[in-house]
């Protein structure tokens, strides 16, 4: 295959093509599936973005190749710059799972809000979806804002929007990523944080209290 290969491939062909590779893998685990995935990356480096989200959404609806197609738009400037509400709901749809939801979440939707590329009511409107896996998304994409190896440098306000909303959720998953999210915020601003606690504490899942209570006390999410 070419270095150019969307030059005489369609999306549909080239999704296909990707999805004969992973079958033939012998050892099905991340290492061999990442790089098929830089493989492709690497194919369609050139390609118009229009061409690369059309791939994406092949492999993701067509292959359920989920979180390459999440990668592929985030390895592509223009494919992730053209990233849009709109969008981002279709690449979101299907999200069934902890893994599907924080796929979606750490590798797209979260940057994208952190970008610019998606408004605070899109996040508003997850947070109130009775779908959990959108609640869980709200949440999780808080974590961009605030997680500095993925260029966060904190933002007390849109986390703890969401967060606040989603407080009296105890549904386990939210629970989990609203622990996840109050404590990404702690380096940024543990006085928020501490707020945020002393004002829900009441609504709070015991478990939010106590994984953020001891990041708050000695900076591990549980004793040693």
């Amino acid at each position: 295959m070419t270095h150019h290969a969307w030059i005489s491939s369609s999306p549909a062909e080239l999704a296909a093509a990707f999805d004969a590779e992973h079958q033939l893998l012998q050892l099905h685990n991340t290492v061999n599936e990442r790089a098929i995935c830089r493989k492709y990356s690497r194919l369609v480096k050139g390609a118009p973005a229009a061409y690369v989200h059309q791939l994406a959404g092949e492999l993701l609806l067509t292959y359920a190749h989920r979180w390459q197609a999440y990668e592929l738009i985030a390895g592509h400037k223009q494919a992730y710059q053209d990233l849009d509400e709109e969008k981002l709901e279709h690449l979101g749809q299907g999200i069934s799972s902890w893994w599907s939801t924080d796929a979606f979440a750490r590798t797209l939707s979260g940057p994208a809000w952190r970008d610019g590329l998606a408004a605070d009511a899109l996040f508003v409107k997850w947070a109130r979806s009775p779908d959990l896996w959108w609640r869980r998304a709200a949440l999780v994409s808080t974590v961009a804002f605030n997680m500095r190896s993925q260029a966060g440098v904190g933002d007390a306000g849109r986390t703890l929007l969401i967060c606040s909303m989603l407080a009296d959720d105890h549904q386990d998953m939210v629970v989990k990523g609203l622990s996840w999210a109050l404590r990404e915020l702690v380096y940024f601003d543990r006085q928020a944080v501490e707020g945020f606690l002393s004002e829900y504490g009441p609504l709070l899942a015991g478990r939010v209290k106590r994984e953020v209570g001891n990041k708050l006390r000695i900076g591990l999410k549980y004793p040693r």
